[in-house]
């Protein structure tokens, strides 16, 4: 059962083809004999009946920085190892109320930033799953769970997913509301979603995009529904701009040779892949985007620093005092360009549908100590655009992915060029032997 994706399960237990608790219980059978090898949760939920729903009967993989009343949620931190909310996060009870189930809490780095988790990548166990949201994008990839929320603020939901060879979706900012998830710099925080397919990742976000009056950042997403019988209408052929951004001299060989093959792959298909250099006023994302996660983590963090000194890590002491020492004409400065290239996006991109590029320089690093880097990512997510990552190839046993990028609340646009990039692509599901 745990083959099943999200989509297909939706549809066996509506027609009666599927038992929901045989289903939930062969997950959790599963999740308790793979995970004391691949850590990617840190508590799993005791069953319950299931409810009705559009996704009743569905278990999902919860990150550890968004709350849950009935189970801890500890942020990656000794400091809230026993904390149990008072309340559901927003996107947990919606799950609830659409009739989901919490399969357990999975992995993050510490309070989202640097410092990993004991999460290994299920294709290479010495590998990194990438990070911040390291135990969702491991346990769907795994076959613990056909759907997981995460979180990003630089790459933690697309870097992830690419090098544990998943779908990862990072909506536009604002799709889904952050109540209840703890934050870690609110001009940049995103949840985002993992999945098996583009179909299931477009089934869960129209499910779950909304508004929050706790939440005033971003804007709700023109509604869109998802027929699972149906699945996403494929945007045929569309126009892609390859782009070469963040530090491109630095990407292995091997992702640059998955990334023009599927470039290849497109144009054959009938698609218009062409190369793209976007204004010179972008260059200045990637600092800019550092300068605001910074300034907001320092004012959220350097109470508990202080607070905690012998319980923080370094990456986190290091954050906040970088934070301390930014000017606010800076910080201002970093917002005012964030507002100003959002919107001017979409005229940057004129003429094509989305944007073709890599999700990170290779595939996941040897160790566990280093979670990868997000470079790749950064300027998307300071721009708060919807981003998707796609398995595209392999390297040396790991996934290796490419990213679709389109501009502000285009996502459903991006989904359907991402559907049929996938169908071209054509590559058959997999899972690790562990």
């Amino acid at each position: 059962m745990h083959e099943i994706g999200l989509v297909e399960a939706v549809l066996a237990i509506r027609a009666g083809r599927l038992d929901p608790e045989a289903y939930a219980a062969a997950l959790r059978t599963r999740a308790r004999q793979l995970d004391p090898i691949l850590r990617a949760f840190t508590v799993l939920a005791e069953p319950g009946a299931p409810a009705e729903g559009p996704l009743g009967g569905i278990p999902v993989a919860v990150k550890d920085i968004v709350a849950t009343r009935d189970l801890p949620t500890a942020n990656g931190s000794a400091i809230d190892a026993d904390h149990v909310p008072e309340a559901d996060a927003w996107v947990v009870a919606r799950l609830r109320d659409l009739g989901a189930a919490v399969l357990g809490k999975t992995v993050t780095t510490e309070f989202a930033w640097r410092h990993p988790g004991p999460t290994h990548n299920p294709w290479r166990l010495g590998h990194t799953p990438g990070g911040s949201s390291s135990g969702s994008a491991a346990a769907v990839a795994a076959g613990l769970a056909p759907l997981a929320l995460g979180s990003q603020t630089f790459g933690s939901v697309i870097r992830p997913a690419a090098f544990c060879g998943v779908v990862g979706l990072k909506p536009s900012y604002g799709a889904i509301p952050r109540t209840g998830v703890h934050p870690l710099a609110g001009s940049l925080d995103h949840v985002g979603l993992f999945t098996r397919s583009v179909t299931d990742a477009a089934f869960a976000l129209a499910l779950l995009a909304g508004a929050s009056d706790a939440d005033p950042h971003g804007q709700p997403l023109p509604p869109f529904r998802i027929d699972p019988e149906q699945g996403v209408e494929p945007l045929a052929a569309p126009r892609l701009a390859l782009v070469r951004i963040g530090p491109w001299d630095q990407a292995e060989p091997a992702a640059l040779a998955c990334l023009e093959a599927a470039a290849e792959r497109f144009r054959a298909a009938g698609g218009r892949v062409e190369s793209l250099a976007l204004p010179a006023s972008f260059d200045g994302a990637a600092e800019a985007a550092r300068t605001i996660l910074a300034c907001e983590a320092s004012a959220i963090y350097a109470p508990l620093v202080s607070g905690h000194p012998d319980k923080v890590s370094a990456p986190l002491r290091d954050l906040v005092d970088e934070g301390a020492g930014i000017p606010a004409g800076r910080y201002i400065a970093a917002r005012q360009l964030q507002a100003e290239l959002r919107t001017g996006f979409g005229a940057a991109v004129a003429g094509f549908d989305a944007l073709l590029t890599l999700p990170a320089p290779g595939a996941a690093p040897e160790g566990l100590a280093y979670t990868g880097d997000p470079s790749f990512c950064v300027p998307f997510t300071y721009l708060g655009v919807p981003c998707l990552t796609l398995p595209a190839g392999d390297a040396r046993g790991l996934p290796l992915g490419i990213q679709l990028v389109a501009p502000y609340r285009n996502d459903l646009r991006l989904l359907r060029i991402a559907r049929w990039c996938e169908t071209v692509l054509d590559r058959p599901r997999r899972f690790p032997a562990l």
